[in-house]
């Protein structure tokens, strides 16, 4: 009987902690999107070391990812602007809208984004939010920033889901 509470107890702390995650995560979108497209992005971060107001520092420049779907074929790319390029020849900027940390502490936030500008006639056009989740890597480097090292540039591995939604599924 002990082992059955004990169960109990476990199966309810899990939940209470699975909602109390949920709740803080900020990167879901509205309740009428439906996500249209998922997919995984591996790539890298890129970043330039450069002179700060006090101090030179890690800045980030931008994405380049390879975007595949669930069989691991390619079907577009993620770059500057933030914009993602279906092979179908559509795209779709992004505004960020909220952030989250990350579960893992070196991994990128996860990020809401408002989509904006879509261009061609494929599934990027009909895009809403974009949300990106499960991240891995891509933080700015812990390597050493100083005038000695101005304009290097980092390409930092990483990789994500991303999540494409629309109200019209």
């Amino acid at each position: 009987m002990r082992s059955v509470i004990r169960t109990i107890l476990l199966l309810t702390t899990c939940s209470a902690f699975s909602l109390v995650a949920q709740a803080q995560d900020h990167t879901q979108p509205p309740s009428d999107q439906h996500p249209i497209l998922t997919v995984t992005g591996k790539g890298v971060q890129i970043y330039i070391c450069q002179q700060g107001p006090a101090n030179s520092q890690w800045i980030f420049q931008a994405p380049e990812a390879i975007l595949t779907d669930s069989s691991e074929a390619p079907i577009g790319t993620h770059g500057a602007g933030p914009i993602w390029k279906s092979k179908d020849g559509s795209t779709v900027k992004g505004d960020v809208l909220q952030k989250s940390a990350s579960p893992d502490p070196d991994a990128i936030p996860w990020l809401l984004l408002k989509a904006t500008t879509p261009t061609g006639s494929g599934v990027m056009s009909h895009v809403e939010y974009i949300r990106r989740s499960d991240t891995h890597g891509g933080i700015a480097p812990t390597t050493t920033c100083d005038a000695g090292h101005l304009n290097a540039s980092a390409r930092v591995p990483y990789s994500a889901t991303y999540t494409f939604y629309s109200a019209k599924p």
